[in-house]
């Protein structure tokens, strides 16, 4: 059995059109074919995860049956109580096998048996169900329609992150035709932006050019420690975050158009990033389903904490100590390597000097015009540009191989 990783082949994006005709029929006429959905997103997972990669399918439904076991075990507990220790309890047993995939490299050169590609993502769904099952939003525990909102395949391995009751509520209804219609059509256009950015733009950086420069900046090391600045390491960088926006862009664009082809509106991923005029716009611009997830579901709720508990006396020193657990956090999602963890430090102590920069310009009346918000766009640019050359881990083939 062939595997297929997602939205990376022609045939991929010929066969998922393909076997799609009958859902797209379906619902231009206001029918949802449950059943032939459920093939379908099986067939494809099977696809994805079968073959020389079973084992990561073995991971996969043992995942499944544990998430389902601990939160539907949550969902009949807080109906009788609601105690927080449980509920802290239910959120650890939930985030516990990424914890488990993500610490396994410090300890063997094997990946962890219970790792599969998209485990991440399923675990930000799972936790989400936990917690606002905590607050109350969501009433009543629906096993079957969370595993479909679990294994939507097509946001499955890389997201976008979406949210339950967003997502039912798509689910549930089918669109109008006239929404539909319209749905059909930026289908269309994120499939044709998507092959630009990922095909052809990130091919361009990724492929054609990252290697030159990454093999030029590697020569001119003994340069670069004695000056501490290359140009190669410059264009790198540069390089680098061209290519990590369009082939995570390109990717995202994918994901989105084939969920509007299924009636169902996952959330948009970027909004022009490199036109952000500080670093907090920027987030809210940038892989947005992430980084509002983090924000409502680790910021907000420790920011909360340190208030009602009045750890600090001064709201500005919750706010700092908000964002950096939350970068920090972030940063070891991304895997526990110095530079991801210093990725997330530099971007949660370049949110803070923001912040500082804000309430000053603020109380100074700091000029704000046309040339001071292209400064803006500028000077951010190129300090998220510098997280990328760390975020890249490039500096680590610098400095120590």
């Amino acid at each position: 059995m062939i595997n297929l990783q997602p939205y990376e082949s022609p045939g991929y994006f010929g066969l998922i059109i393909g076997l799609l005709l009958p859902i797209i029929i379906g619902l231009f006429y206001g029918k949802r074919l449950v059943i032939y959905e459920t093939i379908f997103s099986l067939t494809f997972l099977v696809l994805t995860f079968g073959g020389k990669d079973w084992h990561q399918g073995l991971a996969l439904i043992g995942y499944v049956l544990f998430e389902l076991i601990v939160i539907f075990a949550y969902s009949k507990y807080r109906l009788k109580r609601n105690r927080t220790s449980v509920f802290i309890i239910a959120v650890l047993l939930a985030i516990a096998p990424l914890i488990v995939v993500k610490m396994t490299p410090l300890f063997t050169i094997k990946s962890s048996l219970i790792g599969f590609l998209g485990i991440s993502y399923l675990t930000f769904k799972s936790v989400q169900m936990v917690m606002e099952m905590r607050d109350g939003a969501i009433k009543e525990f629906e096993p079957i329609l969370f595993v479909r909102f679990l294994l939507f395949f097509p946001t499955i391995s890389s997201g976008p992150i979406d949210r339950f009751r967003r997502f039912k509520t798509d689910y549930v209804n089918a669109p109008e035709r006239d929404k539909y219609v319209t749905m059909i059509g930026k289908a269309v256009k994120y499939l044709f932006l998507g092959f630009l950015y990922k095909f052809i733009l990130g091919y361009f950086f990724g492929k054609v050019l990252l290697p030159v420069l990454a093999h030029e900046s590697l020569a001119q090391r003994a340069a670069f420690f004695h000056t501490g600045l290359s140009w190669p390491l410059i264009e790198y960088m540069y390089t680098y975050s061209m290519y990590l926006f369009f082939d995570f862009a390109g990717y995202s664009l994918f994901a989105i158009a084939i969920s509007y082809l299924m009636g169902i509106e996952s959330p948009l991923n970027f909004n022009q990033p490199f036109k952000s005029h500080n670093v907090k716009d920027f987030w809210n611009r940038w892989h947005m389903s992430l980084s509002f997830w983090f924000r409502d579901y680790v910021f907000m709720r420790l920011t909360f904490f340190l208030m009602k508990h009045k750890i600090f006396k001064n709201r500005i020193h919750v706010s700092q100590v908000a964002y950096l657990a939350n970068f920090l956090i972030m940063g070891f999602w991304h895997g526990v390597t110095w530079y991801y963890i210093l990725y997330g430090a530099f971007h949660a102590v370049a949110i803070i000097i923001n912040d500082i920069w804000l309430r000053f310009k603020k109380k100074h009346q700091v000029p704000s015009n046309r040339w001071t918000k292209g400064l803006a766009i500028f000077i951010t640019f190129n300090v998220v540009c510098f997280s990328f050359l760390i975020f890249s881990g490039f500096l680590n083939t610098l400095w120590f191989k």
